[in-house]
């Protein structure tokens, strides 16, 4: 397999999951807000694979690709003192290993 070849392996997360946002230290060029971390959320949309961003800053690619997922987080999980409405969301476009299941 060569870098310009996708993955066989398929996502491990689907439309309507819940999961989290991993609490871990950062990656050197991380993509994941610090203020989703620890905060569950749900996959609305499967983005595709790309290559690890975190590696191309550094001009390095890897053979294997990584999911993107969009999640939906409610604002009421994230910001401790948000007083809007209920249905307010906030969408974040996140790396499948920065994701466990809730």
């Amino acid at each position: 397999m060569t870098d310009f070849q996708a993955n066989t392996r398929h996502p491990i997360f689907n439309v309507g999951d819940l999961i989290v946002v991993k609490s871990g230290p950062p990656e050197v060029h991380c993509r994941t807000p610090t203020y989703l971390r620890g905060v569950s959320g749900s996959i609305v949309q499967i983005m595709g694979e790309y290559h690890n961003p975190s590696l191309l800053a550094f001009h390095k690619t890897s053979v294997s690709k990584i999911w993107l997922y969009r999640v939906n987080f409610e604002q009421a999980d994230i910001w401790r003192k948000y007083s809007g409405p209920n249905c307010d969301t906030v969408a974040a476009d996140l790396y499948e290993h920065w994701l466990i299941p809730a």
